[in-house]
């Protein structure tokens, strides 16, 4: 049985895991010959907003990451730059859910290593699931077609007033991409049952060891996902 270790962090506090997530992160995107994905880039490690989850192998190598980024009035969150300027009523739409909490699930990736074990939906439910240790109410979203399922299993719901019925082209002419959004990031009435009820076990038990299955067998998941408290309050 394979063994993955998930773990969650926060940006400003943890450089190292920062880098490993972005290089990681590009390399999967060259992959698929995508150079313009606006969470492609380093500003987001000095964010005191952003917080994130990864996937690492027993012998410590990463092979997944997923973010959130909270909206805080003053860096846009991610879909916003993305498309924010096909359809500024997005921008609205952020401002006006910002004093109740609203982020965004951004930057979603997996190594080829770890193809078909299902780790972007494990990693999907275990950033929803620590929402509730930042202020986020809201949670947003933008996929592409080939992810659009699974975002929908975990409580995500297209937007139809935004862009083309939901749509935009993003992040070039041969993608279609959704933004998204859970209405409710606490109660996940939205979710898939058993989605529902995987991400509420990790939200009341964070720190727990579970067995999930995937096309190619099972997986011992060891998951700590208590953000890590700031080391340095003063400053």
């Amino acid at each position: 049985m394979t063994l993955i270790k998930f773990r969650a962090f926060k940006a400003t506090e943890d450089p190292d895991t920062c880098q490993r997530f972005l290089k990681g992160h590009v390399s999967v995107l060259e992959d698929y010959g995508i150079t313009n994905i606006t969470t492609n880039n380093n500003q987001w490690m000095h964010m005191d907003c952003v917080y994130g989850v990864v996937a690492e192998t027993e012998d410590g190598e990463m092979v997944g990451g997923i973010r959130i980024q909270l909206a805080d009035g003053v860096y846009p969150l991610p879909v916003e730059k993305a498309v924010g300027y096909m359809d500024p009523t997005l921008y609205e739409l952020v401002r006006e859910y910002i004093p109740e909490g609203v982020g965004e699930l951004c930057a979603l990736w997996n190594a080829k290593s770890v193809a078909g074990l299902g780790i972007s939906i494990l990693l999907t439910r275990a950033g929803i699931s620590i929402t509730n240790q930042v202020k986020c109410k809201t949670l947003m979203g933008i996929c592409a077609g080939y992810t659009l399922k699974m975002f929908k299993k975990v409580g995500f719901v297209i937007d139809n007033t935004l862009g083309n019925g939901g749509e935009f082209v993003y992040p070039n002419e041969n993608y279609i991409a959704w933004v998204l959004g859970i209405l409710n990031a606490k109660e996940l009435e939205t979710a898939e049952d058993y989605d529902r009820e995987r991400m509420l076990s990790l939200r009341y038990n964070p720190v727990q060891e579970f067995v999930e299955q995937s096309k190619v067998g099972d997986l011992d998941v060891h998951y700590n996902l208590i953000i890590p408290p700031n080391v340095n309050p003063s400053v």
